[in-house]
């Protein structure tokens, strides 16, 4: 009888499993197995099969789970506003926090603004360093002390 239901709860959640590819079931189907197992050749209690179910399931979730996230987190793919960190942009206007202003030019395209140090306000065509990309926002340093002529 013991023997019937551990293989009915493996059934059930290798199917659990099948339908939901998300490793969600598989450590306690591969535990019902194993108990199974060591139901047929061993004569133990209800409790003593429960026992045998939760440790191997958990020994099993242990000792895999790191192994399979690792395999599952891949690589990090650079994009292409990954590459704009590090280049030079020219501010089109003033980046001050208070005021809620900040517009620079990076390779012909506009792009919001902020810097680095929010205490600083960068003048309208100074001369600054991409330093990471928040959506579409740029933050950023100041490169120079140089500002050049809204004119140019």
């Amino acid at each position: 009888m013991e023997l019937l239901f551990w293989a009915i709860v493996f059934v059930i959640l290798v199917i659990v499993e099948a339908l939901s590819v998300q490793l969600i079931s598989l450590w306690f189907a591969v535990g019902a197995l194993i108990t199974m197992i060591c139901t047929y050749f061993l004569d133990l209690t209800f409790f003593g099969q429960l026992m045998i179910f939760i440790i191997s399931s958990a020994v099993l979730l242990a000792i895999t789970f790191p192994l399979i996230r690792k395999k599952l987190k891949g690589k990090i793919v650079s994009t292409n506003a990954d590459l704009d960190i590090g280049e030079t942009a020219t501010v089109i206007e003033e980046i001050n926090k208070n005021a809620g202003t900040g517009r620079v030019t990076l390779n012909g395209v506009d792009w919001s603004a902020f810097n680095v140090n929010p205490a600083e306000v960068i003048p309208k065509g100074s001369i600054v360093t991409v330093k990471e990309v928040q959506g579409a926002k740029l933050m950023v340093a100041l490169k120079e002390e140089k500002v050049f002529s809204s004119n140019q």
